[in-house]
C-alpha cells in the first residue's frame, strides 16, 4: 500500500488569532493529500509555532505525531524529526497524537511511508521554528542572529553566553516572518536521528497505561459482539435469538452491515452490558444463512484455474523491457519453474476494536485502533452521509495491523451502525476467530517463471508471470486488460536491476471470492519468493555461486554509481562479509541468499540451515543487510527488521489459510500458528550507512527471507521448494 504526498509546493502560511497573539505555521498542499490553503489557515488561541509544534510561555514543548502508532516507532520517529531541527531533548517534550483535523493533513500511516515521506517536511517545521526563535532572540538582545545558536530548549548568545527559554521566546517568535526556506541541520550534525533512542511509548506499554483501541471506554456504553457468515458474503435467512436474550446482562439483538469492496456484509449483532455477556450471548444465537454463490470456493479448486492460467500469456507490464520471445529463439537453454504462495491471514495481537457513538446531533466520535484516521473519516462520512467536520476520530495504539487496519474501515463501520441504532456508545470488540475467519487475507498466488540462457550459461532473458486475485481491482467493473499496478511489486527492472536484457513482466487476473487485501509488504511478499529462487535456480544451473552470480549479473547492468544497481551491489558485497559467505559449512548444513528492494530501501538476507540433535531441519541463523537510506532510530529500525524475520518465517513454515465451501478452514492459533519463541533464529542485522533519502523500514526486511531460506534449504539437501509454506520436518 502507497501513500501519496505532494512535494511540489512548500510555502509556508501563518495566521493570527483573534486576539492576534498566536501563531499557527503550516504548509500548503503538502500534507494533505487534497489540501486548500483555507484548509491550512488555522487559528489558536496558544502560542503555537506549527500545528506540529506547540511552545507555551513556561516553556512546555508539545510535539504532533501526525501517523498512527501500530508497533512501528512512529509515536517516536516522527516527533524526533521536528525535536532534531528544533534542538530539543526528546526526554522533555510532551507527544500527542493527532486526531484527523485538517490542519495535520494527511495522517494515515502504511506503505511503510511514515518516515520516507515526512523526512523532509517534519524536520523543515522544526527547523523554521527554531530560525524564529533565534531571530526573536537576537531582537530582544538587539544583537546580529549569526551570534545566536539554538541548543536544547534555549537560544544561547555565544558572545555574553546569555540565554533564553523558548518559552520566554515563544510570544515574540509569532511576531517573525517565516523563513520560506530554512536551513536543515546536516547529517553530521544529527543529534537524534540516526541514533539508537529509547521510546516514549514502550514504558506505557509495558505499564498498561498506553491506551489500545480494545482498551477504550466512554461513560454510557454497551459492547456488541457480531456473528458473521461463515462464508463471507452469506446472507441472513433467519435468526433465533431466543437464548441469547435469556444470557444475564443481553440487552439486543440486531441486524447490523458492514461494507467491504463494494459489498453490504451481513451480520447478527448481541448487545449486552458487558463483552463477556455479549459474546455469550453471540454463542447462544442460531443464525440460518444463505451462503449460496459463496460456499464453492476451495483452495484447491482456486490453485488449479491459477495454474491454468499461468500457462497462457498475461498482460505484459509497461515497466517490461526487451523481447523476450526473441531470445527464446535463439536461446542454447531454457529453465522454467512455478512457484505458489498461500493465502495468509494478519492476525494481529489485537483483534479489530472500536468504540463509536452516533449521537443525537448527528456527530460521531469514534475510538479505534486505525492506521488511518483521515481515511476513516471519509469512509464514515460517505456511508453516512454526513459532513466529515461532524466526525471526530481518536486514534489509538495499535496492537499490530500489517495492512487490516488501514483504510477498510469495516469493523468502525459495524460500530456505527450499531451505535446509530441502539442509540448509545458502542464498543465492538472482534474474536480472534472473526479476525482469522473474516479476512481480508493476504492473496495466494502463482508465479511462473521461464529463462533463456546462452552457450555460456549467460541469462538472456526472463518472463516472470503474476497470477492471482488483485487487490486494486475488488469491488471494481471493466478491469479485463489492465494489471494490477501493486501486483509487480519487487519484480519490475527498477525494483530488481539484475542485466539481463530480455525481461517481460506479466499479470494474470484470478478473482477469488475470498477478500484479499495489502498484507505487510504487499505483493512483494510473494512476488520474490518466486523470483529471487528462480535466480537462484539460474545460478545453481550456470554452475555458479550464487551470491557471486548476482553480482555478475548486476555488473552486467553497468550501474551508475548510487543507483538502485550500485546499491544491490554494495548490499551484497557486505552480506558476504557479514555472513562469512566464502567460509565452508559442515556437511548437513547450507546457507541461502536473496535479495529484494520494496518501498525504497534495499534489503539482503543470508539464511543459513542445519540439522538439530534430532535430526531435524531448521532455522539456524539470518543475517541481514538494509540500506533504508537515512533512519531515524537505530533501535527501531532492528526491531522491525526482526520483526519481519520472525513474520516472513511464520508465513514460510507455519499455517497456509486454506478454504472449503467457502469457508476459512483455520480459526485460531491452533490451527494458524505462529513461530514459538525456541524457534526464533540468531539474527544479525546491519544497517547499511547512508546519506541517501529515507525508504521504508517496517516492510522491506520480509520480502527476501522465504526466498533465501528456500535457497538455503536446496543448499543444504538438493531439494528445491517452490511451495509455501514448507515443512522442514519433512525435509
Amino acid at each position: 500500500m502507497s501513500t501519496a504526498i505532494s512535494h511540489q509546493r512548500r510555502d509556508f502560511l501563518k495566521t493570527s488569532s483573534v486576539a492576534g497573539t498566536a501563531l499557527v505555521l503550516g504548509f500548503s498542499d503538502v500534507f494533505a493529500e487534497n489540501a486548500t490553503s483555507e484548509s491550512m489557515l488555522i487559528a489558536s488561541e496558544s502560542h503555537e509555532i506549527t500545528p506540529f509544534v506547540k511552545i507555551d510561555a513556561n516553556g512546555a514543548v508539545t510535539l504532533f505525531n501526525p501517523r498512527p502508532d501500530m508497533g512501528q516507532g512512529t509515536f517516536q520517529s516522527m516527533p524526533a524529526l521536528l525535536a532534531e531541527e528544533l534542538c530539543i531533548s526528546m526526554d522533555n517534550v510532551k507527544i500527542v497524537q493527532t486526531e484527523g483535523d485538517a490542519k495535520h493533513g494527511n495522517q494515515n500511516a502504511g506503505g511503510s511511508s511514515s518516515v520516507r515521506g515526512l523526512w523532509k517536511p517534519l524536520r523543515t517545521v522544526g527547523a523554521a521554528a527554531r530560525e524564529m526563535l533565534i531571530s526573536a532572540a537576537a531582537a530582544t538582545w538587539g544583537v546580529p542572529v549569526s551570534e545566536c545558536k539554538a541548543e536544547n530548549g534555549r537560544v544561547l548568545h555565544t558572545t555574553s553566553k546569555r540565554s533564553l527559554g523558548y518559552g520566554e521566546l515563544a510570544a515574540k517568535a509569532a511576531t517573525i516572518p517565516v523563513p520560506k526556506e530554512p536551513t536543515l541541520k546536516e547529517q553530521k550534525d544529527f543529534t537524534i536521528l540516526g541514533k539508537p533512542a529509547s521510546r516514549a511509548d514502550v514504558p506505557m506499554k509495558v505499564d498498561g497505561t498506553a491506551k489500545f483501541g480494545i482498551d477504550a471506554r466512554v461513560s454510557g456504553m454497551v459492547y456488541a459482539s457480531v456473528e458473521h457468515s461463515p462464508t463471507v458474503g452469506g446472507k441472513i435467512v433467519s435468526i433465533d435469538d431466543g437464548k441469547a436474550l435469556k444470557v444475564k446482562g443481553v440487552k439486543r439483538v440486531v441486524r447490523v452491515m458492514r461494507p467491504l469492496f463494494g459489498s453490504e456484509l451481513e451480520g447478527v449483532a448481541v448487545i449486552a452490558d458487558s463483552y463477556y455477556a455479549a459474546l455469550k450471548g453471540r454463542k447462544a444465537l442460531n443464525v440460518t444463512w444463505d451462503t449460496k454463490g459463496f460456499d464453492t470456493f476451495s483452495t484447491d479448486s482456486f490453485y488449479a484455474a491459477m495454474r491454468q492460467a499461468a500457462a497462457k500469456d498475461g498482460i505484459r507490464v509497461e515497466a517490461s523491457k526487451g523481447d523476450f520471445s526473441t531470445s527464446t529463439k535463439v536461446a542454447a537453454k531454457m529453465l522454467e519453474a512455478v512457484y505458489e504462495t498461500p493465502f495468509v491471514a494478519h492476525a494481529p495481537m489485537e483483534p479489530e476494536a472500536v468504540v463509536a457513538h452516533y449521537k443525537d446531533d448527528g456527530t460521531i466520535e469514534i475510538w479505534a485502533s486505525t492506521q488511518g484516521p483521515v481515511w476513516t473519516k471519509r469512509a464514515v462520512a460517505k456511508q453516512f452521509g454526513i459532513a466529515a467536520e461532524k466526525i471526530m476520530v481518536h486514534p489509538q495504539f495499535l496492537g499490530g495491523s500489517f495492512g487490516r487496519k488501514g483504510g477498510l474501515d469495516d469493523f468502525i463501520m459495524e460500530a456505527v451502525h450499531l451505535s446509530k441504532e441502539v442509540k448509545a456508545p458502542v464498543k465492538l470488540v472482534w474474536t480472534r476467530e472473526d479476525d482469522i475467519t473474516q479476512g481480508p487475507f493476504r492473496p495466494g498466488m502463482v508465479n511462473a517463471l521461464s529463462a533463456t540462457m546462452d552457450a555460456n550459461g549467460a541469462v538472456t532473458g526472463i518472463r516472470h508471470r503474476i497470477v492471482g486475485p488483485s487487490i486494486q481491482f475488488q469491488g471494481k467493473k471493466d478491469t479485463a486488460g489492465k494489471a494490477d499496478d501493486w501486483a509487480t511489486e519487487g519484480v519490475e527492472p527498477e525494483d530488481s536491476p539484475y542485466g539481463i536484457p530480455n525481461f517481460s513482466v506479466e499479470f494474470a487476473h484470478v478473482p477469488a471470492t475470498a477478500p484479499v487485501m495489502w498484507w505487510r509488504s504487499v505483493y512483494a511478499s510473494t512476488n520474490m519468493f518466486g523470483h529471487e529462487s528462480f535466480i537462484d535456480e539460474l545460478a545453481h544451473t550456470a554452475g555458479k555461486d550464487p551470491l557471486e552470480f548476482r553480482l555478475e549479473l548486476l555488473a552486467k547492468a553497468n550501474p551508475a554509481p548510487n543507483s538502485t544497481g550500485a546499491r544491490f551491489q554494495t548490499v551484497l558485497q557486505m552480506l558476504k562479509e557479514k555472513s562469512q559467505w566464502a567460509e565452508k559449512l559442515p556437511q548437513g548444513k547450507g546457507r541461502g541468499v536473496a535479495i529484494a528492494r520494496s518501498f525504497e530501501s534495499i534489503c539482503a538476507h543470508s539464511v543459513t540451515v542445519g540439522r538439530g540433535a534430532d535430526g531435524k531441519m531448521r532455522v539456524e541463523k539470518v543475517v541481514v543487510v538494509l540500506d533504508c537510506g537515512m533512519h531515524v532510530n537505530t533501535d527501531m529500525v532492528k526491531a522491525q527488521t526482526e520483526g519481519n524475520i520472525i513474520m516472513g518465517l511464520t508465513a514460510a513454515l507455519k499455517d497456509a489459510i486454506t478454504f472449503k465451501n467457502g469457508r476459512a478452514e483455520q480459526t485460531n492459533f491452533d490451527t494458524y500458528r505462529v513461530l514459538r519463541i525456541n524457534e526464533v533464529p540468531e539474527m544479525d542485522i546491519h544497517i547499511m550507512p547512508s546519506s541517501n533519502a529515507p525508504g521504508g523500514v517496517g516492510e522491506p526486511g520480509l520480502p527476501p527471507l522465504a526466498p533465501a531460506l528456500a535457497n538455503a534449504v536446496f543448499a543444504a539437501t538438493g531439494k528445491r521448494i517452490r511451495t509455501l509454506p514448507m515443512n522442514l520436518d519433512a525435509v
